[in-house]
């Protein structure tokens, strides 16, 4: 979902997704994640300015001709309107290495499965709210950590707009591989 629209979402329906997200397996159940809500306009103005400045970059310069024909059958530019559209913003880091209080650093194992486990959890909760979601990955997303000021262990892994669909909103006409593409029975 692209087309968000502003109706205010309540907190308990984001930390009651984020709770079942938490409770995600993980390498030696070491949870190596941190979520960070985002409700503020300011906030979410400048993730979306930076997002929507690395985006142009990717869009103009970075990327492919053969990347961009594969997204163009979603529509997507650099234009970035849900992030300040939808009433939260749900960033979720992964933790390269763990840091004890005292600055120590410890090595953590399976963090990228651990978070991705976690990240879909996040996304099945928040759409059995009834609440939609767009699972976004502006790239590179350095400035996500500078903006919400995290720790130099935490590296940006996902930006999640939430909210409720704009009114009239449609999601693109793309197929789903049929199951007997995806499934092997042995």
């Amino acid at each position: 979902m692209r087309s968000f629209s502003t109706e205010p979402v309540p907190w308990e329906l984001v930390e009651n997704a984020i709770a079942a997200a938490g409770t995600a397996p993980s390498g030696a159940h070491q949870q190596p994640w941190t979520f960070v809500a985002v409700s503020d306009p300011e906030t979410k103005r400048r993730i979306r300015e930076a997002a929507e400045q690395e985006e142009r970059e990717s869009y103009e310069r970075r990327m492919p001709e053969e990347w961009l024909n594969a997204v163009e059958p979603i529509g997507t530019d650099w234009h970035k309107p849900h992030i300040t559209d939808a009433p939260w913003v749900i960033v979720v880091f992964e933790q390269a290495y763990g840091l004890a209080p005292d600055g120590a650093k410890s090595k953590l194992y399976w963090v990228r499965e651990s978070v991705g486990i976690a990240v879909g959890l996040l996304v099945v909760s928040l759409h059995q709210a009834g609440l939609v979601a767009l699972v976004h990955t502006p790239s590179p997303m350095g400035f996500l950590r500078e903006i919400l000021d995290r720790p130099e262990n935490e590296r940006p892994f996902v930006l999640i707009p939430v909210g409720y669909p704009a009114p009239g909103a449609t999601v693109p006409d793309i197929a789903r591989k049929p199951l007997t593409e995806i499934l092997v029975r042995r």
